[in-house]
């Protein structure tokens, strides 16, 4: 677990150890094929292979479920490391911590006996299901419906831009469940119920080796013990889950953009203009060196609200909607002139910064748009 004290967080040494190998997985295994799997838009089952191996989708996971027990700060520093090279790959490790969270805070003893422990082990992949065609920002607007039968709940509806569709063994699925007063619950549905199906896929600007659309719930019927907590209180966890795992969004970001940082520099440094590196030009030099400061201080915003998450003290949803904007907003423009720094060569895709800068503007838009996470911070500045 992170030691820290008030306001401030330490790194312990054991975590830049696990960080240092995560590196190495990240540079020597997902790197070479990132180009690739971008071109191709296939789902990496080779790497996420290697990160159940080394015990890195355990990351997000208490001991007692056959976790790490790191905590949430190790678990982000994991993800900015593997973003560094493929901000694809980085999300099969968010979605390890956004698809189960519900069931960790929520869910009873049989359902975390019942799925976690095969996440851990990277046997099975969830997913998180609670946007919909015209519920984006505004959940209230959702048309999913369940309807208990029985001893059994029957969902009906059609879920929109979801990740990991076609790959997740459940999915964590919110429905009406009281149209009258629009009151949602939290169910577990297993991807082989009768009535689940894969409707469209999305083709996208940025990470494009994350299978993203539309599953589909015709008649689905779960047990009333796949139930997430409370009925009537599926809003408060996905609030409660979204405020936690929007920290993976900023430290996928952060990683996005020390990887463009670190390419550019490098680049840099090599091309020779004018008989010179361009690396010596100050014009150059200042656009990396705001690159690197935006960077720094994205991940220093991002490990604070980290610790504070842990240690789950008041002001840490504010810092974690403060983390998601600036670190996310940072990506976008470190990106940019990252390409810029390359020129002409920055927009071609023998390069990785062109798809560093598609796969960040999606770090923007998911996991709460910025504009809603800055009606968050600007509601507890009252």
């Amino acid at each position: 677990m992170e030691q820290v004290t008030a306001d401030v967080y330490t790194i312990p040494q054991e975590h830049l150890d696990l960080c240092e190998t995560i590196r190495k997985i990240a540079q020597e295994k997902i790197a070479p094929r990132s180009a690739e799997i971008d071109e191709k838009a296939e789902y990496p089952w080779d790497i996420r292979k290697v990160l159940a191996e080394q015990d890195i989708l355990g990351l997000p996971f208490p001991i007692e479920y056959g976790g790490t027990g790191t905590g949430t700060l190790m678990l982000n520093m994991a993800i900015e490391e593997i973003a560094k090279v493929d901000a694809s790959c980085a999300l099969i490790l968010m979605l390890q911590e956004l698809g189960t969270l519900p069931i960790q805070l929520f869910g009873s003893s049989e359902l975390k006996d019942r799925f976690l422990p095969k996440c851990a082990s990277g046997q099975w992949s969830p997913a998180f299901a609670l946007s919909e065609p015209e519920a984006g920002s505004d959940p209230a607007g959702m048309k999913t419906t369940a309807v208990l039968d029985g001893e059994e709940w029957v969902i009906n509806g059609t879920k929109n831009w979801i990740s990991n569709l076609g790959i997740a063994d459940f999915y964590i699925c919110f429905a009406v469940t009281d149209r009258d007063s629009r009151r949602i619950t939290a169910f577990v549905v297993e991807a082989d119920r009768p009535g689940f199906s894969v409707g469209k896929l999305e083709h996208k600007l940025g990470i494009r080796a994350s299978p993203t659309g539309q599953p589909v719930f015709e008649d689905v019927r779960v047990p009333a013990s796949n139930v997430i907590g409370e009925v009537g209180r599926g809003l408060s966890v996905a609030l409660a889950t979204l405020e936690r795992t929007r920290l993976g969004a900023a430290a996928q970001a952060v990683g996005i953009a020390q990887g463009a940082t670190d390419y550019a520099i490098s680049y840099a440094k090599e091309r020779v203009q004018f008989g010179h590196p361009i690396f010596d030009f100050q014009a150059i030099q200042f656009k990396l060196a705001d690159m690197q400061t935006r960077t720094a201080a994205a991940r220093e915003l991002l490990y604070k609200a980290c610790a504070m998450a842990q240690r789950r003290e008041p002001g840490a949803a504010s810092y974690s909607s403060m983390a998601k904007v600036f670190c996310s907003d940072t990506a976008m423009a470190v990106t940019v002139d990252a390409v810029q720094v390359l020129g002409g060569y920055g927009y071609v895709k023998e390069y990785p910064v062109e798809r560093m800068m598609r796969d960040a503007k999606i770090t923007q838009i998911y996991e709460g748009t910025n504009e809603i996470q800055r009606l968050v911070i600007a509601r507890n500045m009252k």
